[in-house]
């Protein structure tokens, strides 16, 4: 290492370990046991289909940073494929994170609703996700330094509930207080496996954003992927023994609520702590929220000052936050949310979580593409690329065929932004 390089190179293997998981946690372990639940033992094996699919494209996506550690997800795709193909996959991946958001938001309400029921009416369920949406956004317009605090605290209180469901699981079992729902006769379905494959993925959503500080690794061409790996298997693991732990040991009955977490610590234990659960879940999920929207907002600003999208996004305000990018996408989510506010809490998760995914995984057929082009990690490519397929697949034809329809909606902006170009030009 150059004494230039070391002050600039400064993450380990364990640094890049902690960033991996604390961008991966977020909401998605907190409400997935009740959209789980009714796929039992076939949840289990999604759920390790899931995490060897997500180990393998998390593998090819930072074999292509180390490879291109200036460029972006997207710009790695347009490197491989064109302007088009890397406008196509940024334009559906910011609209991803908006969808993402919105997934967040009720989760968070989902919640809370365990401690004030009303929230469990579509109309004003669908009223606090959206207050929740403009909360994270003002903090965001305030400047990276809020967003940044915000971060650190939620941060530490959403390992809160998942160390207490971790530590209650492992003394029921061990003491035989918990019943675990019986292995069906009938085996595995694959149905089952395929359809709960999609639901955990969004749990997993996120390990994409490991490779973004290449530039700042020591030995980044080792540490990257090992990080990855380690860090995806680690919150995948994580999400398996809770998840699992949850839906199989919870009646099917209680597990069908907004706050799954709450549910099973009120069943165990007693409805005073759980209340408390709910309100730390609640809390991770913001902090989650507020991680998303930074991205939300910078997301536009980077394809707007490459050209791919309208220059009117491509300003920030004094602070250099891309004000109009933020209020345009939380605009955009609120939209959706009033959209699909007829729904109960549950079920418009478990939608928005669908389409998110779906949304999320061209992404991932795009990054798999450009390692096949451009022959790097081409076995692990080839088999990310069946896996998210198959994923998209299992997330059925209407989300699956609404995120292509989403990403095509794009091509009148890729347009505008080329005319504008040509217009500038001398």
């Amino acid at each position: 290492m150059t004494a230039r390089e070391a002050p600039s190179r400064t993450l380990g293997l364990a640094a890049c370990i902690a960033l991996v998981m604390g961008n991966m946690i977020g909401s998605g372990v907190f409400l997935l046991p009740a959209s789980l639940a009714p796929y039992g033992w076939d949840a289990v094996a999604g759920w390790l289909f899931t995490i060897a699919g997500s180990l393998v494209l998390a593998y090819v996506i930072a074999r292509l940073t180390v490879r291109m550690p200036d460029a972006n997800a997207a710009q790695m795709i347009a490197r491989a494929y064109g302007p088009l193909a890397g406008f196509a996959i940024g334009w559906i991946y910011w609209l991803s994170i908006i969808i993402t958001n919105v997934t967040i938001a009720v989760a968070a309400t989902a919640n809370l609703s365990s401690v004030l029921p009303v929230l469990a009416r579509p109309g004003a369920g669908a009223a606090m996700s959206i207050a929740f949406l403009w909360l994270t956004t003002g903090i965001n317009l305030l400047g990276a330094r809020a967003a940044g605090t915000t971060q650190l605290v939620t941060t530490a209180l959403k390992l809160v509930p998942i160390a207490v469901v971790v530590v209650m699981l492992a003394l029921l079992l061990g003491s035989g207080t918990a019943q675990v729902a019986p292995f069906p006769a009938q085996g595995f379905t694959a149905g089952g496996i395929t359809a709960s494959a999609a639901l955990t993925l969004w749990a997993l959503l996120g390990f994409e954003s490991a490779s973004v500080a290449a530039d700042k690794v020591r030995d980044p061409a080792r540490t990257i992927p090992r990080a990855t790996l380690i860090g995806t298997a680690a919150t995948g693991l994580i999400y398996l023994v809770v998840c699992s732990g949850i839906a199989l040991t919870l009646p099917a009955a209680e597990t069908q609520t907004g706050s799954p977490f709450g549910a099973f610590v009120s069943h165990y234990w007693s409805p005073g702590p759980a209340r408390f659960i709910a309100l730390f879940v609640a809390v991770s999920c913001l902090g989650a929220l507020n991680g998303w929207t930074l991205l939300q907002g910078e997301m536009p600003l980077a394809m707007a000052r490459s050209g791919e999208l309208p220059r009117w996004l491509a300003k920030t305000d004094a602070r250099g936050t891309p004000a109009r990018g933020l209020i345009l996408s939380t605009v955009l989510a609120s939209l959706l949310l009033v959209a699909n506010s007829l729904q109960g809490l549950v079920s418009l998760f478990t939608a928005m979580a669908l389409l998110a995914t779906s949304a999320t995984l061209w992404l991932y057929v795009g990054c798999a593409l450009a390692g096949l082009r451009l022959r790097i990690a081409g076995p692990a490519a080839l088999v990310g690329l069946a896996y998210a397929l198959w994923t998209l697949w299992g997330a059925g034809l209407g989300p699956s065929g609404s995120s292509f329809l989403l990403m095509a909606g794009g091509l009148p902006f890729y347009a505008w932004a080329r005319r504008e170009r040509k217009v500038i030009r001398p």
